[in-house]
Parts: structure tokens; C-alpha cells; sequence
């Protein structure tokens, strides 16, 4: 590649960054009015998200296992943990420290997806004789109902435990 030059994303990074610019932009509404939440839209961002991770755990991840013989990503173990922790903040109501923690959390797990190197340029590479297929398997990903959120007093332990298997802590935040 020339200096200047830029790669061209495949259609998998296409398709699932766009998918991360989208659920931003849900989560940025839900936030956009100064100490309240949008729960609607919250919702629509929650029920997205898991969708998301659904398309990365069910159809992504187990074709680039597929693809390199069986044998997982090197990334694989640490997104799985950062699925788990992500999935574990959807929970809870949204409070300012909840928000700010899913911020931080995205913020790292993204970069390990869409970077260099990452999750999607690696299954771009990977499934470029069926990226086609792949990429309709993963527009077709269902769309998930959700429960309601919960103030339930076992939900914030498991929330810390899941953040703490995948290396993270809470963020205090504002909303």
C-alpha cells in the first residue's frame, strides 16, 4: 500500500462498523436530554446491542473458528468476556455511572473489533470466497425483545463480577 492510501473496508467491517455508529447514535439520543433518559430509546440501544453481540457470538465468531480449521481468534476468549460484561450493563437501570461504564467498555472493545488487525478486518480476510453468505447471515440476525431493566439488589454484584472477569471496573459518569 502507498503512503496516503487507505485499505477499503470488506463488506463484514462495512456492515458491523455501521452497526456500531448506529447503536452510538441510539445511545446518544437516549442521553441527549441533560439529567433524564429517553427510555424508549434506550430500549431500542439495549435490544440493538445484544443483537449485535448475538450476530459477533452465533454467526462471527464461530466462522472465523470455522474458517482457521477450528481453531478460535486469539481475540475470541477476550471479546467473549467483553460480551459478557457489555450484556451485564444492558441490566441494570441507566444511571450516570451505568452509562459511563458502557461507554468505556464500548470504547475498548470496539478498537479490538473494527482496528487493524481487529475482529472484522480478520474475518474479512478470512471469508473473503463467502463474505456474501456471511454478511446475509449476519443482516439477518433476528431483532431481540428485551425485559425491562432491573433494580433488582442481586443484579449490580453480578454486573461487578462480569466487569471484573473482562478487566474492567465502573466509571462514575453524569448523564
Amino acid at each position: 500500500m502507498n503512503p496516503g492510501e487507505t485499505k477499503k473496508a470488506g463488506p463484514i467491517t462495512d456492515f458491523l462498523v455501521k452497526d456500531h455508529g448506529r447503536l452510538e447514535g441510539l445511545l446518544q439520543s437516549a442521553m441527549a436530554q441533560a439529567g433524564a433518559v429517553d427510555q424508549n430509546t434506550y430500549d431500542q440501544f439495549r435490544a440493538g446491542l445484544l443483537r449485535h453481540i448475538g450476530m459477533e457470538e452465533k454467526i462471527l465468531l464461530p466462522a472465523a473458528q470455522r474458517l482457521r480449521g477450528g481453531a478460535p481468534l486469539s481475540i475470541a476468549a477476550k471479546l467473549r468476556l467483553d460480551h459478557g460484561a457489555i450484556a451485564s450493563l444492558l441490566m441494570p437501570p441507566p444511571a450516570a455511572s451505568v452509562i459511563a461504564t458502557i461507554r468505556a467498555v464500548l470504547k475498548v472493545h470496539n478498537t479490538i473489533e473494527e482496528g487493524p488487525g481487529g475482529l472484522y478486518e480478520t474475518c474479512d480476510e478470512l471469508a473473503v470466497s463467502e463474505s456474501t453468505e456471511l454478511l446475509a447471515k449476519l443482516q439477518a440476525a433476528p431483532e431481540l425483545a428485551v425485559l425491562p431493566c432491573s433494580d433488582s439488589p442481586v443484579v449490580m454484584p453480578a454486573v461487578q463480577r462480569a466487569l471484573e472477569r473482562a478487566g474492567y471496573g465502573f466509571i462514575e459518569g453524569t448523564i
